[in-house]
């Protein structure tokens, strides 16, 4: 899936900088319609801003305030072929909003808004939005109940909590078409001439390799550094204004809901969530206006108890301390920058192209983009790509294009698991995997020694290290735990199947016990912008 970096060919018909969710999505666009696309990203798949979204798909209910009904109807397309296309990694995530006296919009705005939004979605995929009464709210949310809020409405949404595994899978979709990603290689300098671009150099930070490859066209789709990457051509003007967002993960609490609550700050009346994840509450986010992106993002004691007092006063028996917070993770959202705008909720959550002229024609600016709209970023990419090539533009055929692991017809994966393979590893292999857990099986039947069980709490097996490594282009013990088999997502962010995995890693011969060493070194480094309770914080 990952190529080597000896394998860089020596042109390619469109190159794209940046392997976040944008340059995934645009790489998978122009590989379905036949272009060759080698991607170049300074570290992993998905590694960075893509690590730290709130993993919602969101059906635009928060753009019809601001009118922006382009955007509305786009993110409910976009949702609505998510479930078509990879309904194993998204599923239904109804959210309870309260109906708070504090609140900047009154109960019947709201219920208003969810009526105009169902009335917008057509033919959803998800149940219509309802009004929650008293009766409804002292059963289903009694810790709202006996806080004074008494009525709220059930809006339906959707969330892929496996964000790392979408960007998995439509890589490797990507490369089925002939793409080429080349992870750990970052871009050097921008080639051009007076008629526009013509490719880039590149060094690999591993091997140390260093080489050039052209290109009729670059994409720049580096998300908050593509002001970095466009000063490698010489600059340009400013063109992104990020803005810091963090979340906050705690184990269950007094009064925690079984839903997720989208509400109001009663502190500021930004929007917030408390979100059910994989076993525990995501809480946040945040949203700070960011001068520079420039070394590891992290979240700092005004954010933490900002949020946790948000929590805290609207389900007071919460009593949530710094404490509480198993780990949290902060990143950058890649918003347009927007001279004289000093409240990021003025700035829109839309994407924009920037098509450049002169020495730097043939060069294609991403600006935003955000989960949800991912495919729709990719799209439009490729038609603005599709018309300066003078090629045929024609129906984007990822609208219809199932993700590997999506089912296929009437097939359920593992229906007939093989005797050795327990009811958890089952479970699990179905969820991280979808169809792709047969394969993952039927190379462990034949090579017993990966039906070894990694934790028998979360039914991991060593079959899924070999296909993360094999199948999956993992290079790191990071790539391998936070991007392939998810196994951060615990109280301790993935420090105790760190040194699991390593220790196997070493008992396969793959890696030294000092190449392990350092690996697991390097992860625990990492994972310090998470800031896990026991490698010490200073909140």
């Amino acid at each position: 899936m990952i190529s080597s970096p000896f394998d860089v060919p020596k042109d390619a018909d469109a190159i794209v900088i940046g392997a976040g969710i944008n340059g995934i999505a645009t790489a998978r666009e122009l590989s379905h319609r036949g272009l060759s696309v080698a991607v170049f990203d300074q570290s992993d798949i998905a590694s960075e801003t893509t690590a730290i979204s709130t993993r919602l798909i969101h059906g635009g209910l928060k753009y019809l305030e601001r009118a922006e009904l382009q955007l509305v109807f786009e993110c409910i397309r976009e949702r609505n072929i998510l479930f078509k296309t990879a309904p194993h990694l998204v599923q239904h995530y109804p959210m309870l909003i309260p109906f708070l006296p504090s609140n900047k919009r009154p109960g019947w705005m709201l219920a208003a808004g969810l009526i105009l939004q169902d009335l917008l979605s057509l033919v959803k995929p998800v149940p219509l939005s309802a009004l929650v009464g008293p009766r409804g709210m002292r059963k289903r949310w009694p810790s709202l109940f006996e806080a004074g809020i008494k009525r709220g409405a059930i809006y339906h949404d959707s969330q892929v909590p496996l964000t790392e595994r979408l960007c998995v899978e439509m890589v490797l979709d990507a490369t089925d078409h002939g793409a080429k990603f080349f992870t750990y290689t970052p871009i050097t300098r921008i080639m051009r001439d007076s008629g526009g671009v013509t490719g880039v150099s590149y060094r690999d930070k591993i091997s140390g390799h260093e080489g050039e490859i052209s290109a009729r066209l670059i994409v720049n789709a580096a998300g908050p550094w593509i002001d970095n990457v466009l000063a490698l051509g010489g600059g340009y003007p400013r063109l992104i204004g990020p803005t810091r967002g963090s979340h906050f993960m705690v184990g269950t609490f007094p009064g925690a809901p079984e839903t997720c609550i989208f509400f109001e700050s009663p502190i500021d009346r930004r929007p917030m969530f408390i979100l059910p994840w994989e076993g525990m509450y995501m809480l946040g986010t945040t949203d700070i206006p960011v001068d520079e992106v420039n070394g590891p993002i992290l979240a700092d004691g005004i954010e933490v108890n900002y949020t946790l007092d948000s929590i805290n006063e609207l389900i007071p028996q919460a009593r949530l301390k710094a404490e509480d917070v198993l780990w949290s993770y902060s990143g950058v959202r890649p918003l347009p920058y927007m001279e004289g705008v000093d409240d990021p909720a003025k700035i829109t959550r839309d994407y924009r192209l920037q098509a450049h002229d002169g020495d730097l024609a043939g060069l294609f600016t991403v600006v935003g983009g955000k989960l949800t709209t991912h495919r729709a970023l990719g799209e439009e990419v490729a038609r603005k790509v599709m018309k300066y090539l003078r090629l045929r533009v024609g129906e984007s055929p990822t609208r219809k294009a199932l993700y590997p692991g999506a089912p296929r017809g009437k097939m359920t994966p593992l229906s007939d698991p093989p005797p050795w393979l327990g009811e958890k590893s089952r479970k699990r292999l179905v969820h991280v995997y979808g169809q792709m857990a047969d394969q993952i099986v039927i190379k462990a039947t034949d090579s017993p020694a990966l039906q070894e069980l990694l934790d028998d709490k979360t039914g991991v097996l060593a079959a899924e290290v070999w296909w993360a490594i094999h199948r999956e282009g993992a290079k790191t013990l990071g790539d391998i735990v936070l991007r392939r088999i998810v196994t951060f997502i615990n109280n301790r962010a993935g420090l105790d199947s760190a040194a699991v995995v390593s220790g196997l890693l070493v008992r396969w011969d793959f890696w030294s016990e000092a190449q392990a060493a350092e690996q697991l070194s390097d992860y625990t480094e990492w994972i310090r912008r998470y800031t896990p309770q026991e490698l010490g914080r200073s909140w």
